[in-house]
């Protein structure tokens, strides 16, 4: 049976309990509609908006970031976060090196800013409160004790924003680490994974993956001038 056939049949099957025939074109366009709506509440959505203004985040910060703000909503029709990318971010010559997506960054970059809007958890599972945190770039350890963990070794270290003033700091990793205990108070840092998006961060998007893991896709640019593809779980946990 071909599609339109298979269509009709469906159609006239579901009119034919309330007593009246429906036109399997008219009935076709309503079910693809219908199955665009369940698309997009699996997939979420991403909202543009104006720059960053709050005055608990650095002017220093503030004056780094783009002036376009994300706002990403998952499956519930709710704002998860706010996102501000760093414009220019500093970059250095990409490095071939095993399981690192994100070769052009230099540890301890600053990337953005992240407003969380509701109460959620890092990549290893710990929570987080709302607020505003910079995100800074890190590696995860090469080592036995995270083989796995991740698909590759890139994340971002959330830090309250208010302890990290300076969009040109660079913090050897051990500092790094210390500031980003202070969003959990835990003994590790507050990690969440970058990944390469699937559409090359062509346009904002937000997807969930088949382990529940729900990426913001867009792409950042580099002091070099190149677009970089940006892929940020935003929520979801290693399944280790």
């Amino acid at each position: 049976m071909n599609k339109t056939a298979a269509v009709k049949r469906v159609c006239e099957h579901t009119s034919a309990g309330r007593g009246r025939s429906i036109p399997a074109s008219s009935s076709a366009t309503s079910l693809v509609l219908l199955l665009s709506l369940v698309c997009v509440a699996q997939t979420g959505k991403v909202e543009k908006f104006g720059p960053l203004t709050d005055k608990g985040i650095s002017e220093a910060v503030r004056q780094t970031l783009d002036s376009n703000g994300y706002r990403v909503f998952l499956e519930d029709g709710n704002p998860i976060c706010e996102l501000w990318l760093r414009k220019g971010v500093p970059s250095q010559t990409a490095k071939d090196i095993q399981s690192v997506a994100y070769a052009e960054l230099a540890e301890s970059t600053l990337v953005g800013v992240l407003h969380l809007l509701q109460a959620a958890t890092d990549y290893r599972g710990d929570g987080i409160p709302v607020g505003f945190y910079t995100l800074r770039y890190a590696l995860l350890p090469n080592d036995g004790n995270h083989l796995g963990a991740a698909p590759n070794r890139d994340f971002v270290l959330l830090i309250p924003a208010s302890s990290d003033p300076d969009p040109n700091a660079v913090f050897k990793i051990q500092e790094l680490e210390s500031l980003s205990r202070k969003v959990t108070g835990a003994k590790h840092p507050a990690p969440l994974s970058l990944i390469q998006p699937d559409n090359n961060g062509k346009e904002p998007t937000v997807s969930k993956d088949d382990q529940d893991h729900w990426t913001f896709s867009a792409s950042i640019k580099l002091a070099s001038g190149q677009d970089l593809p940006f892929g940020l779980i935003v929520k979801g946990t290693t399944q280790q």
